[in-house]
């Protein structure tokens, strides 16, 4: 059995595509792919993952999550296709946007191609706003306005920044910081 695991970030680049794929050509293969992005003023980030599922018993599991901030745009596209052979396997994608204004945009555009009747598969997005009702409560609790955003948005970001080894998890929560103080884009 082989496993694939694989981690993108895209930060401060003005425009970004990405799209890293897995094909599962033997039984049991596996493939977890996780990825975040976030996209600033005159910032357009299109990103997603492909997955093949070729044999039976496969499995893959796709989490991505983008943040979208000052008119940034992030596009996450994701392919996932289940042969008509590859019957009991399992996939489930997950993808999850926060934008930090009105003016930003985020767009999830999935396409699944399932041959067969026999597996097992999930698609889940979210598209949301920080609400001012938060951000007040966590300013009534004694943060100001800028750390409570920031205490959101590595909120947001910790699922993915977990998984990662330390010194890239530090790295990751250092990009955030910087886009949160415009630093980056």
């Amino acid at each position: 059995m082989r496993k694939w695991i694989g981690f993108h970030g895209s930060f401060g680049s003005k425009i970004s595509m990405l799209y890293p794929m897995s094909i599962l050509n033997g039984e049991g293969a596996k493939t977890e792919f996780t990825g975040i992005s976030f996209a600033g003023k005159g910032q357009n980030l299109d990103n997603g993952f492909k997955v093949v599922h070729n044999s039976e018993n496969t499995s893959s599991v796709i989490n991505a999550k983008s943040i979208s901030k000052n008119g940034g745009k992030c596009t996450y596209r994701s392919l996932v296709r289940i042969c008509e052979n590859a019957k009991h396997s399992k996939s489930s994608v997950s993808c999850e946007s926060l934008m930090l204004d009105d003016i930003s945009v985020s767009d999830t555009i999935p396409v699944s191609d399932i041959q067969t009747d026999e597996v097992e598969f999930s698609h889940e997005a979210k598209i949301g706003k920080i609400s001012d009702k938060t951000i007040f409560y966590l300013m009534s609790r004694g943060l100001s306005e800028e750390d409570a955003l920031g205490l959101i948005v590595r909120g947001f970001a910790y699922p993915i920044s977990k998984e990662l080894p330390v010194e890239y998890a530090v790295e990751m929560n250092n990009l955030i910081n910087l886009e949160l103080e415009g630093a980056i884009g």
